[in-house]
């Protein structure tokens, strides 16, 4: 089998075309990712959560319950060296 110089020069220009297509895409869906993250920000910014009596949102609130699990499970897994600082409902 002799070693054809012609077919590697294609083998190579297509190899090279190829990784620029891909390059090309991923370049044009991280710019309309972008894009797109910046219109929905600037025209549907996100509500803020009503304020109830007290001044803390109402939908923040979380069970005291809850809480009280999530801190005992902090202290446990971490010996009573660590507690949860502030929690709150996403």
């Amino acid at each position: 089998m002799q070693f054809n110089f012609d077919n590697f020069i294609d083998a190579l220009t297509l190899m090279g075309v190829g990784i620029a297509t891909v390059f090309a895409v991923l370049l044009l869906i991280i710019f309309l990712g972008n894009l797109l993250v910046s219109f929905i920000n600037k025209y549907m910014p996100e509500e803020e959560p009503k304020q109830s009596a007290a001044g803390v949102p109402a939908s923040s609130a979380v069970d005291p319950n809850v809480v009280m699990a999530i801190n005992l499970a902090i202290g446990k897994l971490t010996g009573g060296k660590s507690k949860a600082e502030k929690i709150e409902k996403i």
